[in-house]
């Protein structure tokens, strides 16, 4: 894979040469950027927008905040506290499967349920800093909380091409029978969808992207980066179709802006929050054009 990121970066750089892109793609970690955003932009756009129609951006940022309990569990393990992938992979999907498990066994509402998981995962996180905090630097730690796609190199690019490529695998032939049993749990099951399943497949999703995408824009922030693009799309679309592409075009606009912007205009913000501001744009955006001028208003997506 290393020979094929060479040859995108070469790329990149004939295009700044050409002054198709800016002067900063010259620069090695800057195209890594731009390549973990070609990948996270469509992958979070797609997911985004079936997170909104579940209603689940309280669990996707338990999730997120759960990761910072893996990595503390993975630098005790001993793994290198700069990519503890497989403790904050396995601890996350733990976390995810037994939180949906209890969803169908207990009669909590979801919201009061996620907030005990994550009450305590973070009460564990906090307690085994205790233990690593002589271990990591404490920049390591900024770096999980709000991360930076411009501190992504090739292992952090295998990860999220690996993670795209089960989503792919999995999500597209599953993708209808979700979005069935999100509208209509009754009907799927008549028409033979295992709606659990699907659930545990898509919690399972949405747990390997949002620890994949927690190093380049934190634990913080990376459940706005799934609701926020999508929601901008809602208010714009007529029809899920364009559901689905408007949120992709936000999602992946905003990781490219949010990557360029801070560095050619020299605004002192993190790429992370740069990010999170610009897909915080396109919502203002739309909302301003439904709410205020009066367009889309006649948009017929489920909400």
């Amino acid at each position: 894979m290393s020979e094929l990121y060479a040859a995108i970066r070469a790329g990149f750089e004939a295009l700044a040469t050409f002054g198709v892109l800016p002067n900063t793609f010259f620069l090695r970690f800057v195209a890594n950027a731009a390549i973990a955003a070609a990948v996270i932009g469509p992958l979070l756009g797609i997911l985004g927008t079936m997170v909104v129609i579940k209603r689940m951006a309280f669990f996707s940022q338990a999730i997120g905040n759960a990761a910072l309990t893996g990595v503390s569990i993975g630098v005790l393990l001993g793994e290198s506290y700069t990519a503890p992938y497989v403790s904050t992979f396995a601890f996350c999907l733990a976390f995810g499967l037994v939180l949906k498990y209890t969803q169908y066994r207990t009669s909590l509402s979801n919201d009061v349920l996620i907030g005990v998981f994550l009450s305590i995962s973070l009460a564990i996180g906090a307690s085994l800093l205790l233990y690593v905090s002589a271990r990591m630097n404490t920049h390591v730690l900024e770096s999980v909380l709000f991360g930076s796609i411009l501190t992504v190199n090739d292992t952090d690019l295998n990860v999220l091409l690996a993670v795209a490529a089960i989503c792919v695998a999995v999500g597209a032939p599953l993708y209808n029978h979700m979005l069935l049993g999100s509208f209509s749990p009754s009907l799927a099951q008549a028409r033979g969808v295992s709606v659990k399943l699907v659930d545990y497949a898509f919690v399972c999703l949405i747990t390997l992207v949002t620890v994949a995408c927690v190093k380049i824009v934190g634990a913080v922030l990376v459940e706005a980066l799934l609701v926020i693009p999508a929601a901008a799309a809602r208010n714009v679309s007529r029809s899920l179709r364009g559901f689905v592409a408007y949120s992709v075009v936000f999602a992946t606009a905003a990781c490219f802006i949010g990557i360029v912007a801070p560095m050619q205009y020299e605004f002192p913000v993190p790429s992370g929050g740069a990010i999170i501001l610009v897909a915080a744009a396109f919502f203002a955006a739309t909302a301003i054009s439904r709410n205020l001028l009066g367009v889309f208003r006649t948009a017929s997506v489920p909400s």
